[in-house]
């Protein structure tokens, strides 16, 4: 290498060492998340599924992987819906408004929550991801995608929790379906 060689590669180093120093300047009052946030945030999604789909401690499973002032709620074309807040509502959610869980609506459905994103913000982070429904009917192979999830996600002293879920379908797509056959007239 020659000497001008030399010279220019030892500037464009230090120029490197020192841009990192700023970039991270620059970044500094930007809310970030560690890699085990993101791991610990898809978790708290992953039981979500399980605890919705098996309904656990007549519902206090599910209500408990919110905070105690957590929601959750429903929107359809646009439009905000039903929201439920504090353990005993997420828990009477979770078991469809039913006194208990055998009876829920969406019994059979297993949820599947695919492509999701998770972003920082400034008091935790926030969240998407879609919906899948496997089970639609009664049916095991019938499978409807049921829109996504918007989550807001704060750290606690128990760990990563819900602080909102809302449940936001496709456009023009007014209801999910359900878990068991439809009963029609007659039967």
């Amino acid at each position: 290498m020659t000497p001008r060689r030399t010279t220019l590669a030892v500037l464009a180093t230090a120029a490197m060492m020192l841009a990192v120093p700023l970039a991270a300047g620059a970044q500094q009052g930007k809310a970030s998340l560690t890699p085990q946030d993101y791991i610990d945030i898809q978790q708290l999604v992953a039981k979500y599924a399980y605890a919705i789909d098996e309904c656990t401690n007549k519902g206090y499973d599910y209500a408990d992987l919110y905070t105690p002032d957590g929601s959750f709620g429903t929107s359809r074309n646009g439009k905000p819906g039903t929201r439920w807040v504090g353990r005993e509502r997420l828990a009477d959610a979770a078991r469809g408004g039913m006194p208990d869980c055998k009876d829920v609506p969406w019994a059979g459905i297993v949820h599947m929550l695919v492509n999701h994103v998770i972003e920082p913000a400034p008091d935790g982070a926030t969240g998407k991801v879609y919906l899948i429904a496997i089970g639609i009917d009664g049916e095991p192979g019938k499978v409807e995608a049921q829109g996504r999830y918007d989550d807001v996600y704060v750290k606690t002293a128990q760990g990563w929790r819900f602080k909102s879920r809302t449940h936001v379908l496709a456009p023009n797509q007014a209801e999910v379906s359900r878990g068991t056959k439809p009963v029609t007239k007659g039967q």
